[in-house]
């Protein structure tokens, strides 16, 4: 249902997601669980494209959605809560 590949966020020279991979299949739930600052925030952000991914790509029900806006993701039935 959702598969993240090598994702990477730079937030100007600062390297803040490097090379994450996830693979949530449906009805399973996921918590994402880490420190301030360990990148919790910034890899939704990245997967919803509320913040540019210098590396990797997002697929959605089977779909590429790596370049797809905001809004368009939504669109096709993925949020963040």
């Amino acid at each position: 249902m959702l598969k993240v590949s090598n994702l990477h966020v730079n937030y100007g020279g600062i390297n803040a997601l490097r090379g994450i991979d996830i693979n949530i299949e449906e009805n399973q739930i996921v918590t994402l669980i880490g420190a301030n600052g360990a990148g919790k925030s910034s890899t939704l952000r990245a997967i919803m494209g509320l913040v540019e991914k210098s590396q990797g790509k997002v697929e959605y029900d089977g779909e590429d959605v790596t370049n797809l806006r905001t809004k368009d993701i939504v669109k096709k039935g993925m949020v963040m809560v």
